[in-house]
C-alpha cells in the first residue's frame, strides 16, 4: 500500500519533504491501492506508478498540477477517476487490462491531454480502435507513440457512428470472455486449495506443486497476475521462516548454574603455563600469523580468560584466581600468537583445588564444548 513512510523514502531528492513534492516514483512496489498521495502530494506533476498490482485508477482527482502519469504494467481494465487533473499531458498505459474502450471518453475533460499509450491492451485488438480513439479525443496529438494527422483525424470522424456500434458490439463479446475468465479462475483457485488440504505435504510434494503452478498454462489476466505474485511471495515467507528455523541457538558461555564452560570454536592450539616464581599463569595462544590484531578482543575475569578470535569464542577456565587489572597481552611479531600473562592473586584459592607447589605445563591441540 502508498504509506506516508514509503512517499518520504522516495522524497529524498526533495530532502524528504513530501508537501512540496514534485516528482516521485513508486514503480515496482507491489502496491495494489492508490491512496493517500492525492492528499498528501497536492503539488505533484510527474508520478511513476509503473510494474504495480493496481486495479483501478482513483485517489488522484485533486492532483490539478499533475502532468505526467506513468501506469504502465497494472492490472488496469477501465479508464476512469482521472477528470480532476486538468494539466494531465501524458497518460501511459502500456500493458494493462483495458478492454473497455468505450472508458476513454473520460478523457475528454482533460484539456490539456497530449499523448496516449495504450500498447498492449486488449480494446488495441479491437477492429477500428484507433480511429475510435483519434475521434472521441479531439486534443490528443499522438496516440502509441504515433502523431496523429489532420487528414487522419477527419476520415475518423466521418465515420463515428458506425464505429461506436461496433465499438460497442467487440466490448460485449470481450466482456463476456472476461466474465467467464474469472469463473474459470475462481473454479481453478478452489480445485487447488482442496487439493492442497488433502493430507501432509513433504518435500517431495511442494516441488512438484511448485513445478505444476509454473508449468500449468494460464490465462494473462489481473488475476493470474496477482496470483503468481502472491506465491513469490508466499515461497520467499516460508524460506525466511525456514532459514530463521536453521539459525543456531544462540552459545551458551556459562550455564544457568553459574558454572563457566571451557569452548575452542576456532579451534586453535594453545599453552598454559603455571610460573610459580613469577606467580603468574600464561596462556599461550596459536592465534592466526596474519590475522590483524583489530580482530581479537580479551577479556580476562578472575577465573577465565576470553577470547574472540574474529567472532569465535575461546574460552578457558584457569587453574587459579586471577588479577585482571594487572594481567597483559601481547603479540609475537614472528609467530602472531597471543600471550596473556596473568598474574595469580597469593594466597588465593585454586579453582582446581590443588596446591600452588611446582610448576605446570598443559597442552591441548583444541577442546570443544563440556
Amino acid at each position: 500500500f502508498v504509506t506516508e513512510d514509503l512517499i518520504r523514502r522516495r522524497a529524498e531528492h526533495n530532502g524528504y519533504e513530501i508537501i512540496s513534492l514534485e516528482e516521485i516514483s513508486l514503480h515496482q512496489q507491489n502496491i495494489e491501492k492508490i491512496e493517500h498521495i492525492d492528499k498528501w502530494c497536492k503539488e505533484l506533476k510527474i508520478v511513476y506508478f509503473q510494474n504495480n498490482l493496481i486495479p483501478k485508477i482513483e485517489n488522484l482527482g485533486h492532483l490539478k498540477k499533475l502532468n505526467y502519469l506513468n501506469l504502465a504494467l497494472n492490472n488496469i481494465e477501465v479508464i476512469e477517476n482521472l477528470e480532476g487533473c486538468e494539466s494531465l499531458w501524458t497518460l501511459d498505459l502500456t500493458v494493462n487490462f483495458v478492454g473497455c474502450l468505450s472508458s476513454v471518453e473520460t478523457l475528454r475533460n482533460n484539456l490539456h491531454l497530449r499523448k496516449l499509450f495504450l500498447s498492449g491492451n486488449p480494446c488495441t485488438e479491437f477492429q477500428g480502435y484507433r480511429q475510435y480513439v483519434v475521434a472521441t479525443l479531439p486534443q490528443l496529438e499522438e496516440l502509441d507513440g504515433i502523431k496523429i494527422t489532420r487528414s487522419e483525424r477527419i476520415k475518423a470522424l466521418q465515420g463515428l457512428d458506425e464505429l461506436k456500434r461496433s465499438i460497442s458490439q467487440q466490448e460485449q463479446d470481450y466482456l463476456r470472455r472476461r466474465a467467464t475468465e474469472k469463473e474459470q479462475e475462481v473454479q481453478r483457485k478452489v480445485a487447488s486449495q482442496e487439493k492442497g488440504q488433502s493430507g501432509r505435504s513433504s518435500d517431495s510434494d511442494e516441488e512438484q506443486r511448485e513445478r505444476e503452478f509454473w508449468n500449468t498454462p494460464c490465462s494473462f489476466t489481473p488475476e493470474s497476475r496477482l496470483e503468481a505474485y502472491r506465491h513469490v511471495e508466499e515461497k520467499r515467507k516460508a524460506e525466511e521462516k525456514k532459514t530463521e528455523k536453521k539459525q543456531k541457538p544462540p552459545r551458551t558461555l556459562v550455564t544457568s548454574s553459574g558454572q563457566v564452560l571451557n569452548i575452542n570454536e576456532p579451534k586453535l592450539d594453545f599453552w598454559l603455563t603455571e610460573d610459580e616464581d613469577n606467580n603468574t599463569i600464561i596462556l599461550d595462544l596459536a592465534v592466526y600469523r596474519h590475522m590483524d590484531t583489530s580482530l581479537i578482543d580479551v577479556d580476562i575475569q578472575p577465573t577465565y580468560a576470553r577470547v574472540c578470535v574474529k567472532g569465535k569464542i575461546f574460552q578457558l577456565v584457569l587453574p587459579a584466581e586471577v588479577k585482571p587489572d594487572s594481567s597483559t597481552a601481547q603479540r609475537s611479531q614472528a609467530t602472531g600468537s597471543l600471550v596473556l600473562t596473568m598474574p595469580r592473586v597469593r594466597n588465593g584459592t585454586r579453582v582446581d583445588g590443588k596446591s600452588n607447589q611446582g610448576c605446570m605445563i598443559h597442552y591441548f591441540e583444541f577442546i570443544c564444548y563440556f
